[in-house]
């Protein structure tokens, strides 16, 4: 009996031993099949970013009539940069950034969670009011913001609108006041942007288990209730993801803004991208550009970071 309880056991010893060389050959081959494709990406994503620093530490520019791996011959070592802190007009383009976010990304995260929770139930018409809600995202930037050129027009119907109601000749100039223009394009990119952050958190409420919300409801939790403490903590990593897009992408408004004011009056809607385009097209500092595209590389890597802890601990809180 000894000898053939150890026959079984020794046989059943030998299959995970001949299955590991399979194993790790079916990996050294899939290494050997995808590396073609990462060294690719790892091109195009690292040559293009040792590029710019090389350039960034010099001032090289193509009115020099040299080609850009000549442009050790105007080195600087870290010029730029030092320019760069003591440049008033970068920190005035960042400022204005910053004003736009802290106005556009709350509104249109609050606008976007009210309708999501409206078209959690049915009511009539939904798919066509569905339709209507989402066809401004599909909208192209450029289109949409010669819409609202045309609308903040002095002319133009808000203006008409507002004569109407006020029953005198308003002749507002939207567009030429520093603070208005500023509003304005926070008015654009909210009508234009909201849809995008409705879908996705439309995407988490409808994730949220029905047999949840039943068994609340039942219990009986009111809506508010509901919503607080079962619906919101469930849907913290879609908001954090939701947030953090809307955010990144402020730093690269450009299409809207600039048919719109094209940074003015003045430099009174300069945003980063704005300037970024304006110093490369007309001032064609580009050793100055690419300063300035890593610094805002940096500080978006930065907010990426902490959108992704804030991703981790939210889905550590909701596994608890």
């Amino acid at each position: 009996m000894s000898a053939t309880e150890t026959i079984p056991s020794a046989a059943s010893a030998t299959p995970p031993r001949a299955a590991q060389p399979v194993d790790l050959e079916s990996r050294r081959l899939g290494f050997r099949l995808t590396l073609p494709t990462q060294l690719l990406v790892l091109f195009i994503a690292v040559f293009p970013l040792l590029m710019q620093l090389y350039i960034s530490l010099t001032d090289w520019s193509p009115l020099d009539g040299v080609s850009w791996w000549k442009a050790w011959q105007s080195w600087n070592n870290f010029a730029n940069y030092t320019d760069l802190m003591e440049d008033r007009r970068w920190w005035g383009a960042l400022w204005r950034t910053f004003i736009i976010m802290a106005v556009c990304v709350p509104a249109e995260f609050l606008l976007a969670l009210g309708l999501a929770t409206l078209f959690m139930d049915d009511f009539p018409g939904k798919r066509i009011f569905y339709s209507i809600l989402l066809m401004p995202m599909m909208v192209v930037p450029a289109v949409a913001g010669y819409m609202f050129f045309m609308l903040f027009q002095s002319s133009g119907p808000l203006n008409g609108i507002l004569s109407a109601l006020s029953g005198m000749d308003v002749r507002i100039a939207w567009l030429s006041d520093p603070t208005l223009a500023l509003v304005a394009v926070m008015i654009a990119d909210i009508w234009q942007w909201t849809p995008l952050m409705f879908l996705i958190l439309l995407a988490g409420l409808v994730g949220v288990p029905e047999d949840q919300l039943k068994a609340a409801t039942l219990l009986g939790a009111n809506w508010r209730q509901r919503f607080f403490t079962i619906m919101l903590p469930r849907i913290k990593t879609i908001m954090v993801i939701a947030l953090a897009i809307r955010v990144i992408e402020i730093f690269k408004i450009f299409d809207t803004l600039y048919i719109m004011t094209g940074g003015g009056p003045g430099v009174a809607t300069e945003t980063i991208s704005v300037y970024v385009y304006k110093v490369t097209t007309q001032d064609l500092i580009w050793g100055y550009v690419a300063a300035i595209a890593l610094v805002i590389l940096i500080v978006l890597s930065v907010l990426a970071v902490f959108a992704m802890k804030r991703m981790e601990a939210a889905k550590k809180e909701g596994r608890a």
